[in-house]
């Protein structure tokens, strides 16, 4: 017997793989009331993803309440595709992009009025400062979240549903993540991009250097606003869910946190100093030295970042083991 849901889902992503080509894609499964990760990651090739079995898996998952998410791996670069969350964005914003030539490969409706595109604007990996500044750039630009806005970010899969509560219909259903546009092929714009973002990265001004055992390349540092270091250091308390769980909580623990998941992805040193300093509630609140306490901080969140990450494999599971 057909199964339509099964057949729509199929489609879905072979859709989105179709419009943003590469070898291999980082799959991970988020529980959207715990905020936990399913164990284990893993690579997979498109035809691996496309399989009856992983998509069976998938979407078994996604009805237990994990919200899948995907993006091109390349290690430790950006595999040249940039994502934009367009939640704030006006509603003529891909028009205006196309108006720019920078029209995305993918676009997804992930609820009601809240989209997320894929432009597609280097044919070779870029290192994670160069992608981070040009999807910072884009983010200006566009009034996408600037929390979203790194060399690594997750978007979601099409075609299956977002299992965040406040998107569900009056019925209690969970929207579908939708593809409104899909076509294969890097942004006219890309090179002009490119080299923009080369330009600003390098004449870019920080804050002066802490005393840090973290490696840090000055050169390829991006100034931070008081804007941007709030709303980054806001998305992880609401991903966390800190006020939620911790009434009163704890802002020096939740600093490393945040310090500990920035380093994880990336970010300089220089870059999470200035985010803990404008973006901390109350900062610097009673420390006696805040400088001391930020050099501390982040030279515990370097430490306790090198612990081994989870295996990655390349090789897909069947319908009933986890990915």
């Amino acid at each position: 017997m057909l199964d339509r849901g099964f057949f729509l889902t199929w489609q879905a992503i072979h859709r989105q793989l179709a419009a943003m080509p590469h070898d291999l894609y980082l799959i991970r499964l988020i529980h959207h009331a715990t905020r936990r990760a399913f164990p284990g990651e893993r690579l997979w090739t498109a035809a691996q993803l496309t399989r009856a079995a992983t998509i069976r898996f998938l979407r078994l998952r996604n009805r237990e309440g994990y919200d899948i998410y995907i993006h091109a791996y390349a290690g430790g670069r950006n595999a040249g595709y940039i994502l934009l969350d367009l939640d704030d964005a006006s509603p003529d914003v891909l028009e205006t992009m196309r108006g720019h030539d920078l029209e995305p490969c993918v676009v997804l409706q992930t609820s009601p009025h809240h989209l997320q595109a894929w432009l597609h604007i280097s044919p070779s990996p870029l290192e994670p400062a160069l992608a981070t500044a040009i999807a910072r750039q884009l983010a200006h630009t566009y009034r996408a979240d600037v929390a979203s806005a790194d060399w690594r970010h997750l978007g979601r899969l099409a075609g299956f549903t977002n299992q965040k509560p406040r998107y569900r219909t009056r019925r209690g259903y969970a929207p579908w993540v939708k593809i409104v546009h899909a076509r294969a092929g890097l942004a006219f714009s890309a090179e002009h991009l490119l080299q923009s973002a080369a330009t600003t990265s390098l004449t870019a001004v920080q804050p002066a250097p802490i005393d840090c055992e973290c490696p840090q390349d000055p050169d390829s540092a991006l100034p931070i606003t008081q804007r941007e270091a709030i709303q980054i250091y806001h998305h992880w308390m609401r991903r966390w869910r800190i006020i939620e769980r911790f009434p009163q909580p704890d802002w020096s623990i939740v600093d490393l946190w945040v310090a500990r998941e920035l380093l994880s992805q990336g970010t300089l040193p220089t870059q999470v100093r200035a985010i803990l300093q404008l973006g901390s509630p109350q900062f610097p609140r009673r420390h006696p030295n805040p400088q001391d306490y930020l050099r501390r901080t982040l030279s515990r969140a370097a430490f306790s970042r090198l612990a081994p990450p989870p295996p990655v494999c390349a090789t897909p599971p069947t319908a009933t083991a986890a990915p």
